[in-house]
């Protein structure tokens, strides 16, 4: 990690974002001039309880809400400034992976019909993509035949995976990817993740409230609370020398010696 050198112009940068939501006396904070950087084939762990608005920052990234001030570029593009096909365009390069596999897939659509959706709405070449997109996460080309259903959480959580990877994005949101799954199952999805990043460069922005997470895949950190983002830094050093009260407790639940976080990040 510290032979890291930036290239320019940045994957995502989000400067001064603001976002409220509602009006008058009611109206709530849910992002407070948050200001994020992430490069091609870095992963940033955006942490925080539930409420600290995470999420809403995230919605912002895809461009389906609009901040009250400040801007996200997507290589250079600002999402919420582009219209028609240059706003698609900058779709295509921003995908996210959910914690429920399940809610994300059409159960009446088999695996094959689900990865290829996105190549056939935007007039792509899908049928030799699809086969080699589930081998990259993993699965035999058989399942392409059969059903979500057919399959447990880990297992539709690769599926997932690979549709999101259909339309070769520049950015993946990972939405607490593995808080669903057992144990077992959680460390091999983090390690597919890490084995597809590498493959094809992506940018990772990795959503959890689990330090653990953060520490098996994150480079950078940025810790939300209540809108605002109190601490952000390298991944090691926040998580050794962690400064905000929040990171010291969230940092605390992490198993292990903090050195164990190097090692594993920088394999």
């Amino acid at each position: 990690m510290s032979d890291f050198v930036p290239p320019s112009p940045p994957v995502l940068l989000v400067e001064n974002l603001t976002i409220m939501f509602g009006s008058g006396p009611s109206a709530t904070l849910a992002v407070d001039g948050a200001t994020l950087t992430l490069y091609k084939g870095q992963t940033l762990g955006l942490v925080g309880e539930s409420g600290s608005g995470k999420s809403s920052l995230s919605r912002a990234v895809l461009g389906l809400i609009t901040p009250q001030s400040g801007r996200v570029l997507i290589n250079a593009h600002d999402i919420h400034q582009a219209r028609g096909s240059a706003l698609l365009a900058i779709r295509r390069q921003v995908q996210m992976i959910f914690q429920d596999p399940a809610g994300s897939l059409d159960p009446r659509m088999t695996v094959g019909e689900a990865i290829a959706q996105p190549l056939i709405v935007h007039r792509l070449p899908w049928r030799e993509e699809v086969p080699l997109l589930i081998e990259q996460c993993g699965l035999p080309r058989e399942v392409l035949t059969r059903y979500p259903h057919q399959f447990s959480g880990g297992q539709r959580q690769r599926i997932a995976i690979a549709r999101a990877l259909a339309l070769k994005p520049k950015l993946v949101i990972c939405d607490e990817p593995t808080s669903a799954l057992d144990v077992s199952m959680q460390a091999q999805i983090l390690n597919l993740l890490r084995d597809l990043q590498a493959m094809h460069g992506l940018a990772y922005l990795l959503i959890t409230h689990d330090m653990g997470v953060v520490a098996h895949m994150a480079d950078t950190i940025a810790v939300m609370q209540r809108g605002r983002i109190v601490e952000k830094g390298d991944a090691v050093g926040v998580l050794t020398h962690p400064e905000h009260e929040l990171t010291q407790r969230l940092a605390a639940a992490v198993r292990g010696r903090p050195q164990k976080v190097e090692s594993v990040a920088t394999q």
